[in-house]
């Protein structure tokens, strides 16, 4: 029984471990924090504040927008869907230009 109780506890850390690394946990200000699906498996900006920053800095981090942050950001009304679109082309020819 003590063998399958601590295989039981480390599938639930493990199980846990994969949510967290596969998701971005956006934080909103208040209750409000919402989850982007990650491109692949990291712990990198697996936790992210959009306090304090403007939308021109949170869709300027490559990551998050190609996790679909822009689109976050409209559900929530804090940028117009022109004004998106127009911060992420700029900035999707700026990853471009960097690597030509």
């Amino acid at each position: 029984m003590r063998r399958i109780t601590k295989t039981v506890i480390w599938i639930g850390i493990g199980g846990l471990l994969y949510f967290i690394a596969g998701n971005h946990f956006i934080y909103f200000g208040g209750l409000n924090i919402k989850l982007l699906k990650k491109k692949q498996l990291t712990f990198s900006h697996t936790f992210f504040s959009t306090s304090l920053k403007t939308n021109k800095a949170i869709l300027s981090d490559d990551v998050l927008r190609e996790a679909g942050i822009g689109d976050l950001l409209v559900e929530m009304g804090l940028i117009s869907k022109k004004k998106k679109e127009i911060l992420e082309s700029r900035f999707e020819k700026q990853q471009e230009d960097r690597y030509d």
